[in-house]
């Protein structure tokens, strides 16, 4: 039987098939896919932090290589593997939406083996009104009021498959042309709504497999928009909630609308529930992702957390210059500096038992140390997984022609192999991984000098030239006053406690060349802790002109200080920083913990 039967009549219904649905899916999906930069250079649309795109090509590969890469028994089958995998892989606004219309149009599919053009109907119909119920607060303007258009486009019968869908694109264009005058701040920007525009994209691309039967690339011209269309942050943006929060619920029964209710009551804003009774992907615009992880919690086990600041997207698509810089959050960078210096920062996972967090994001510094002082359950960190840092390279990408991640030592973490399989799967080319051989503070001193020459119009030649020049004249060390939560973690031996106690023992590391951390040394005694571990770093460090120096701390605030202040006392210092760090040694070293950092200054980073 033919994939795609074109001439029977509409009540019949032309008949099409698992692997018509598959491969029309596959080529409206790539098709999107392809046209990702426009659609982030013309988001606007709830915030202007460019990653519509970005944002819709996660989702849509999440169904490609998922359901879309192998055969099924049935159409039904298929639509709903394809709405599981969109609902796993969500991202954003609009990829939400996009998964609840993938989701309403399985459960109107159910079992069937093939679809007729009225069954086919009736499941766009229930997914354009299953996506429109996803949103706590629905727009027009938006990717919704194309999907209405197309659903009721398809309600008109015609004898013809080919025709019957085209005349339902052409009505989605029509509607897609009407977004800016539905909402303002599109007219403003002169641009049709981006996730509308990606809808549009998905259903010619369908179309164009219909027309020819056969699978084709996205045309090459990308439109008039070469530059980012939302220059400006605009009022319906609320910079109160900044974060753009996603996460997984799974639970035997999901009130969906009580759960868009409490979210709506915290101050969310954007709100989409989107999936099944069972499984829920929840997006929201947020003040705080904690709280609105807490809120997930009570509905069922929650996974597959994901904050992203839509401030620091809309700064990288501002920026002028070719590279941007990308790092973990196990860099401890000074307060700010992501807003003067081209830097993105991919968060480590922090986990207390069975409780996920983010670092730093919905898991504060302050609230990592009240925990592990508490006692109870040690902290355990991991690397965030490579599609973390495969959404922050592409989104970057759409806005800079490369991007650079410096990250966490290879001999402490695999972080920084998430980050190289994260680069491969964006064509490696374009996407350069250096591995920073430290961490902490050290980490942090290196990029912000490749970030500080990025800014100043520097290639990635250079930069891996200053990082591999900078790499040996950058020097970190720590201090464990306390090395009691590395014993209960395994770290250190447990004979080591007693002896340290009787002995008052304060025991230093240093980072290796190897980029591994290994014990160096101790101070014996309690007493001035900070000025003589200030004597300790600066006898092991070679002479220099001017040195650039970080001090970290373990919340030990007033001991950093000290630490800083005897520095300066002691070497020729040109700029320094005071920053607390955060688990990727606190978790290992316990509260209390210092860390000194130093780096040879160079004429490039004044």
């Amino acid at each position: 039987m033919a994939a795609i039967s074109h001439d029977i009549p509409f009540e019949q219904g032309p008949r099409v098939s698992a692997i018509g649905l598959r491969r029309a899916l596959i080529a409206g999906m790539r098709r999107v896919i392809e046209r990702r930069e426009l659609l982030n250079r013309i988001n606007v649309f709830p915030v202007p932090d460019g990653d519509t795109g970005s944002n819709l090509a996660f989702t849509l590969n999440a169904v490609l290589s998922g359901s879309l890469s192998r055969r099924s028994r049935s159409a039904g089958a298929l639509l709903r593997a394809v709405a599981d995998d969109a609902i796993d892989g969500a991202r954003g606004n609009s990829g939400a939406i996009l998964a609840q219309f993938l989701c309403g149009a399985s459960e109107a599919v159910g079992d069937a083996a093939q679809l007729s053009s009225a069954r086919i109907a009736r499941a766009v119909r229930a997914g354009s009104e299953q996506a429109r119920g996803a949103l706590a607060q629905p727009r027009e303007g938006t990717i919704l009021s194309v999907i209405r258009a197309f659903a009721e486009a398809l309600e008109a019968p015609r004898r013809d498959l080919n025709a019957w869908f085209g005349h339902a694109v052409d009505k989605a264009r029509e509607a897609l042309a009407e977004t800016p005058r539905q909402l303002a701040v599109l007219r403003q920007a002169g641009v049709v709504d981006a996730g509308a525009q990606g809808f549009v994209d998905l259903i010619e691309g369908i179309h164009g497999f219909i027309a020819r039967r056969e699978l084709r690339p996205a045309p090459p011209d990308l439109g008039n928009t070469q530059e980012f269309a939302g220059d400006h942050w605009h009022d319906e943006a609320d910079a109160s909630r900044p974060w753009c929060s996603e996460c997984l619920i799974e639970a035997e029964a999901i009130d969906r609308q009580a759960l868009q209710r409490m979210l709506q009551q915290s101050g969310a804003a954007s709100v989409v529930v989107a999936g099944t009774a069972r499984r829920v992907r929840l997006h929201a615009h947020v003040a705080d992702p904690g709280r609105m992880f807490e809120i997930a919690g009570d509905f069922g086990a929650v996974s597959a957390r994901k904050a992203e600041d839509m401030r620091a997207q809309f700064r990288a698509t501002q920026r002028q210059g070719q590279v941007a810089i990308v790092t973990d959050s196990a860099a401890d960078l000074p307060a700010g500096i992501t807003e003067q210096l081209p830097i993105d920062v991919v968060p480590v996972r922090v986990s207390f038992g069975a409780e996920d967090f983010l670092d730093r994001v919905s898991l504060s510094n302050a609230e990592f140390y009240a925990r592990l002082r508490g006692g109870g359950v040690l902290p355990q960190t991991s690397q965030p997984p490579p599609g973390d840092f495969r959404r922050q390279f592409e989104l970057l990408l759409s806005h800079a022609e490369e991007v650079v991640y410096i990250g966490l030592s290879r001999q402490l973490s695999g972080t920084l192999q998430s980050g190289e399989a994260a680069a491969e799967r964006c064509g490696g080319t374009r996407v350069t991984v250096i591995d920073s051989v430290q961490a902490s503070c050290g980490q942090a001193l290196l990029v912000m000098a490749a970030a500080e020459l990025a800014r100043r119009g520097a290639g990635v030649a250079d930069i891996r030239a200053r990082l591999d020049a900078l790499g040996p004249k950058t020097f970190t060390f720590a201090a464990a006053r306390d090395i009691s939560h590395a014993v209960r973690g395994g770290r250190v031996p447990g004979w080591v406690l007693p002896l340290a106690s009787r002995f008052g023992l304060t025991a230093i590391a240093r980072m290796k060349p190897s980029g591994k951390l290994s014990v160096a040394g101790a101070l014996f005694g309690g007493a001035r802790v900070p000025e003589r571990f200030a004597r300790y770093v600066e006898r092991r460090l070679p002479r220099a002109p001017q040195w650039r120096v970080m001090v970290g701390h373990c919340d030990a605030p007033a001991e950093a200080e000290a630490l800083l202040a005897a520095l300066r006392q002691r070497l020729p210092i040109s700029r320094d920083w005071l920053v607390e760090t955060g688990p990727a040694i606190g978790a290992h070293a316990g509260p209390g913990t210092l860390v000194v950092s130093a780096q040879v200054e160079t004429e490039v980073a004044r």
